[in-house]
């Protein structure tokens, strides 16, 4: 590990990784199609599920599907340079905490979709799963994102995955939920927004 850390190719890769995930599509693609600044509307946030709030489902799509991009082709490019696990805690990092909006980013969700992707197919599947089962069972991309955390986390257990997988994912669900606090304190209340709703400030 502290080979890996030490080595400047790998550091050059793992910083390009953060650099992947602190791209802000969500930001760029609303601004773009003159929805404003999405930092202005709903939660907030710069993820899929705030885009959407904008009414466009769209710009919504591209924003999951690009945030999950870039979690994905910084894993491939971290599995070619074996740094898998640092170059997909480093995406996901560059994700919540972007050089580019002053550390305040989205939750993560779509990154970790891709990440698990590029790790395990059967495993980023089953992600992708459990989130949309989730999501129409309840309605909330918020309860989603942590059920699904916790379901890969506990499957990576059960199937003896190995301890990077354990420990990756786990590390990264751990992430994921504590960025969750807000939504959790809101679910708790009751006063959590389902898909689709909320209103601009």
């Amino acid at each position: 590990m502290i080979e890996t850390l030490v080595d400047p190719t790998h550091l050059v890769v793992i910083l390009a990784a953060y650099l992947m995930g602190s791209i802000p599509f969500g930001l760029l693609f609303t601004k773009w199609a003159g929805k404003g600044n999405i930092r202005t509307i709903g939660s907030g946030n710069i993820g899929a599920t705030n885009v959407l709030r904008t009414g466009s489902k769209l710009l919504a799509f591209l924003t999951l599907f690009f945030d999950a991009l870039k979690g994905y082709a910084a894993v491939k490019l971290g599995i070619y340079f074996q740094v898998e696990p640092f170059a997909a805690g480093a995406v996901l990092l560059g994700h919540i905490f972007p050089v580019w909006l002053k550390f305040h980013g989205g939750k993560g969700v779509a990154p970790y979709l891709g990440i698990l992707l590029a790790m395990s197919v059967p495993l980023g599947a089953q992600a992708l799963l459990g989130w949309l089962s989730f999501l129409i069972l309840f309605g909330y991309s918020s309860l989603a994102a942590i059920l699904t955390c916790i379901l890969i986390a506990f499957t990576c257990w059960i199937w003896s995955y190995g301890e990077m997988f354990v420990y990756t994912t786990s590390l990264m669900g751990i992430l994921i939920i504590f960025r969750h606090k807000d939504n959790i304190s809101r679910l708790l209340k009751g006063t959590e927004p389902k898909v689709g709703l909320g209103r601009k400030k």
